[in-house]
């Protein structure tokens, strides 16, 4: 199932007139099968200690991610009202969450807000998809697939998230530097951080002056990812390693690197990008770096 097939499904189930939050279950189960196939998606698993959330993702026996699914439509999706209780109950107890309406899609980590995505909206009495916005909610629901439950010993594994988590600081950032070029094109009044800007600008004037904003987002990203893998292997403190750790230890022979990470670490950065950073962070710190580099070369197979 694509994305636009579950919204036409959706789209179906609702003009019917006769379906509920319970009708779409199965849809939603079946596209995060398709998302995320290393995963087992489980609709209505059994009751944890904080309650029972609708969907619960797990690989093996380790959970890796649950789900709270309301009716479309639902006004109090942020659970400031009637949700209150519930929602807080599962953000206390579930360290990696989504609430949603089937529609729009909320991500929690350890109980704070993350980011959210929408991927269709109702209008005029049907269900109609923002493609604009598939593939970032691609991208979120695979890194949400991707929550960090248990130490990483193989190099294979840690490529495979550090590249995930690249894709999307890289997709986060292309959005954000459009969305602020058409800000100012339309002369709106904002206070922002500009700081993305500024550096794609400075990059164009010294390095490459035709460089597009999605090829200056992969060059950013991928640059901070394996920036931060190289200050974690200096790290020798591992239970607290963070982006703001991550800056003091890049080495000074990389000056450039080092003056980037100074940025990243930094109160200024750029909340749109903050929480992609902080995740690489959550990769590294749950990574076994002396058994990895001892297995170095070996075949891994986790």
């Amino acid at each position: 199932m694509t994305i636009q097939e579950y919204v036409d499904q959706l789209n179906l189930r609702y003009k019917s007139g006769i379906s509920r939050e319970h009708s779409y279950r199965g849809d939603l189960q079946t596209l995060l099968g398709e998302l995320l196939p290393d995963l087992l998606i489980t609709n209505e698993p059994s009751r944890t200690d904080v309650g029972a959330p609708d969907y619960i993702l797990t690989k093996g026996k380790i959970p890796v991610g649950y789900i709270e699914a309301k009716d479309i439509g639902d006004p109090d999706l942020e659970g400031m009202k009637r949700n209150k209780e519930q929602f807080e109950r599962y953000k206390t107890g579930l360290p990696n969450l989504i609430f949603t309406d089937y529609l729009n899609f909320r991500v929690y980590r350890d109980g704070e807000f993350l980011t959210s995505v929408a991927i269709a909206e109702i209008k005029d009495g049907s269900i109609v998809g923002l493609t604009e916005n598939y593939n970032e909610f691609e991208n979120i629901i695979k890194d949400f697939g991707t929550h960090v439950g248990q130490t990483i010993r193989s190099a294979n594994k840690l490529s495979k998230m550090m590249a995930g988590k690249a894709r999307i600081l890289a997709d986060v950032i292309e959005k954000a530097l459009n969305a602020d070029e058409q800000k100012q094109k339309n002369k709106v009044n904002e206070t922002a951080n500009n700081t993305l800007r500024e550096q794609l600008a400075a990059f164009q004037n010294v390095l490459i002056h035709d460089i597009s904003a999605k090829e200056f987002a992969d060059i950013y990203a991928q640059t901070i990812a394996y920036g931060m893998f190289a200050a974690r292997l200096h790290d020798s403190t591992l239970d607290t390693f963070d982006r703001h750790e991550a800056a003091a230890l890049i080495p000074k022979t990389n000056p450039f690197l080092r003056k980037l990470f100074q940025y990243i670490a930094g109160y200024d950065l750029d909340d749109r990008i903050t929480w992609v950073v902080d995740g690489l962070a959550d990769i590294f710190r749950a990574t076994d770096v002396d058994g990895l580099l001892k297995n170095f070369g070996k075949a891994t197979q986790q």
